[in-house]
């Protein structure tokens, strides 16, 4: 039997020369590690290690209707053997299993396994309990490296029965699964589709944690590099909106757009009501709903964003940082609400806070006077604050250490100042 996959279960002191101290009318010599430089570097290498990266996609029914598609991505530059195994079962290119007799391919093949708010588990390509499988090097294989980690959910990694008994059977996390590293060899993630893994997920389980109703692998195969992977249109009705708001290649920030997609998705519905295909206007009914939370949740934090403007008007200052915590909350990105929360930390003489909100909201909307001038004009201030006081921390051997996040500001603020035009947000329509 395979094992079961258990349970449901810094800043650095950095160092600046102490003539910064002593003279901030010169350009100053800093001693300093370049963080946002190298997380920029890391961001460049990750981005090219992902170009070289094989893409695949699992076509998914749910009690024989037809449920949508996951793509994923797989770690071929880290885990070589590991990801060409669970390609090669995707496309069926490597025929019959000269052990089981069946063929390398999960097509036909169902997730056996279902652990709510842990994984989902598939892959067994011959007995289909987990009990079977065969990897396409044999019956097993071994295991490859431990360097990619369960850090989040929509992990692929390897089932196994132990140590270096890898076959064909494969499982997804729904979760951080920590207490799996060392254990099972992460090969890929889940980059769209994780709408689907959800559905999986809750399908209802008995005995064994098996699913109640089929869920099956009805098509699967490889991806061309460059080519589109099939999210958008999955069900050839010229409805070209994912089922899933979060695989949107890019996700739009105007409230309208959401709106029409939600009137769009809707009529799609009413098609389908009209023809008495009663499942796939469900379907539609319910896809729609998914677009309308986006559009609630944004709309919810335009109105949190005007009023923490108003209470910014009214000196009420602790009130317009709450409004803007709501603002965000959610994840949105609300440029608007960011510059609120920065100008609201400024009155409440909290500029280290406030230049990261400026920061933020630059990052959103890089080409924006307003944030810019603010920005700049805390910064300012930071120096300012902290050319008065001299004791960032303690001095030894003329070296001062900062911590982590004034060495980073500081980093930054010495290349130079601009001045912009006083340019402010209009508030929200």
């Amino acid at each position: 039997m395979f094992r079961n996959i258990g349970g449901r279960v810094n800043g650095h002191l950095q160092c600046i020369h102490y003539s910064i101290f002593n003279s901030f009318s010169h350009t100053p010599r800093l001693v300093l590690k370049n963080t946002e430089r190298k997380r920029r570097l890391e961001r460049e290498r990750e981005r090219e290690r992902e170009m070289g990266r094989r893409r695949c996609f699992l076509n998914i029914s749910i009690g024989e209707e037809l449920e949508g598609r996951i793509v994923v991505e797989l770690f071929n530059d880290v885990v070589p053997k590991t990801a060409e195994n669970f390609r090669a079962l995707c496309t069926g290119d490597k025929g019959i299993a000269p052990n089981t007799g069946v063929p390398l391919h999960f097509k036909g093949s169902c997730f056996h396994r279902i652990i709510k708010g842990f994984m989902i588990q598939g892959g067994d390509i011959s007995a289909g309990d987990g009990t079977g499988g065969e990897s396409i090097y044999g019956l097993k294989f071994e295991d490859e490296n431990f360097e990619l980690k369960h850090e989040r959910k929509g992990m692929l990694s390897m089932a196994n029965s132990g140590p270096n008994t890898n076959g064909s059977q494969f499982f997804i996390t729904t979760t951080r699964t920590s207490h799996l590293d060392g254990k099972h060899v992460v090969f890929g993630k889940v980059v769209k589709g994780m709408g689907v893994v959800r559905s999986i997920e809750h399908v209802t389980t008995g005995d064994d944690d098996r699913p109640t109703l089929d869920v099956k692998i009805v098509d699967c195969g490889e991806i061309p590099e460059g080519e589109d992977d099939g999210i958008s249109n999955f069900f050839k009705d010229g409805d070209t909106y994912p089922d899933w708001p979060a695989d949107l290649d890019e996700s739009p920030n105007e409230l309208e757009w959401w709106t029409e997609s939600v009137n769009n998705i809707k009529t799609f519905g009413n098609d389908y009501y009209k023809k008495q295909d009663y499942k796939m206007a469900q379907k539609k009914y319910r896809k729609a709903l998914r677009y309308l939370d986006i559009c609630l949740r944004k709309t919810k934090s335009q109105i949190f964003t005007n009023s923490s403007a108003c209470k910014l008007k009214l000196g009420d200052l602790k009130g317009a940082l709450l409004d803007t915590e709501f603002a965000v909350r959610d994840g949105e990105n609300n440029a608007k609400a960011l510059f609120r929360q920065g100008q609201a930390y400024m009155a409440l003489h909290d500029i280290d806070a406030a230049v990261e909100s400026f920061k933020k909201a630059l990052t959103l909307e890089p080409n924006d006077a307003g944030i810019k001038k603010e920005l700049a004009a805390a910064r300012k201030k930071l120096i300012g604050a902290i050319k008065r006081k001299r004791h960032i921390a303690r001095c030894s051997n003329n070296i001062c250490y900062a911590s982590a996040s004034q060495s980073r500001e500081l980093n930054s603020l010495f290349g130079g100042y601009y001045s912009y035009g006083n340019v402010g947000y209009p508030m929200d329509q």
